[in-house]
């Protein structure tokens, strides 16, 4: 005889989704007094418009920016696949390299000892202070910019993945090896998997790094992309174009940590919301 799980009270689902509206509301109407400050700093003189644009203006100029190439020499589009390619390449090239050596780094003592010295030396240095040997090493091309968000996105994605690793429950462990696991299946089924909500948080951390450093790593020669536009605003005294070059970075970047977060509640599922 089947049974099934009770069915959740309809007024616990009421309550949950009208708290859930609530939510959906209070973010939408702080995005709506964000944007009246913003209109109301301008128009009425407090900031002047040569220094911040208006968000009517924000929003001409990110129209006309996807059809015309002025006054940065490409369209909108050409920037942001330029800057795609560029933060794409470094980050997950960061994180294929780093998330690993993380874990092993925090599941053995040896590699831990071997590896550890050389990058708490590495980790202080902030990303831009390699762009002088990055210009040496690989030229001005695609692969110095990536090397520079390379180093930024490397870091956290380590870090994190320590961690992670670390916070695993001696008492799983200990499980584990009661019934005959080897280390190395110890590592994969159980210290992996606690991991990997902190694993997922250095992703994102990374991810908020590799953008972050675009605009600096654009600084070598770029001709296109979007730190390339955010810089060209400025040597141009065009608000507008900063703030466009600004936005679209900051909306592809909470983009793909929404990805992240889908992708993440797929693995692991069993994380603290």
């Amino acid at each position: 005889m089947s049974t099934s799980m009770p069915a959740a009270p309809k007024s616990s689902l009421n309550v949950k989704g009208s708290h859930q509206n609530s939510l959906a509301w209070l973010s939408i109407l702080s995005l709506l007094v964000f944007l009246l400050i913003w209109y109301g700093i301008v128009h009425f003189g407090i900031i002047s418009k040569t220094l911040l644009a208006s968000p009517a203006e924000v929003l001409t100029t990110f129209w006309s920016k996807l059809f015309n190439r002025a006054p940065d020499g490409a369209t909108l589009g050409a920037h942001f696949k330029t800057s795609l390619l560029l933060a794409l390449t470094g980050y997950i090239s960061a994180v294929v390299i780093g998330v690993p050596l993380g874990l092993l780094m925090g599941w053995y003592k040896k590699i831990d000892d071997a590896v550890k010295p050389i990058f708490e030396i590495i980790r202080p240095i902030p990303p831009i202070a390699w762009i002088p040997l990055a210009i040496l090493w690989f030229g001005i091309g695609l692969p110095a910019k990536a090397f520079i968000i390379w180093l930024s996105a490397f870091v956290p994605s380590v870090i994190n993945s320590y961690a992670g690793i670390k916070l695993t429950e001696p008492v799983l462990i200990n499980v584990a090896r009661t019934f005959g696991a080897t280390n190395w299946e110890t590592f994969l089924k159980i210290g992996v998997p606690s991991a990997l909500p902190m694993v997922f948080t250095g992703l994102r951390l990374s991810l908020s790094s590799a953008w972050m450093t675009l605009v600096a790593a654009e600084l070598l020669a770029a001709t296109q992309g979007l730190g390339y536009m955010i810089q060209m605003g400025r040597t141009l005294a065009r608000p507008d174009v900063i703030i466009v070059g600004m936005l679209t970075i900051g909306f592809t970047g909470a983009a793909m940590a929404y990805i992240l977060e889908r992708f993440e509640g797929k693995l692991a599922p069993w994380r603290r919301s």
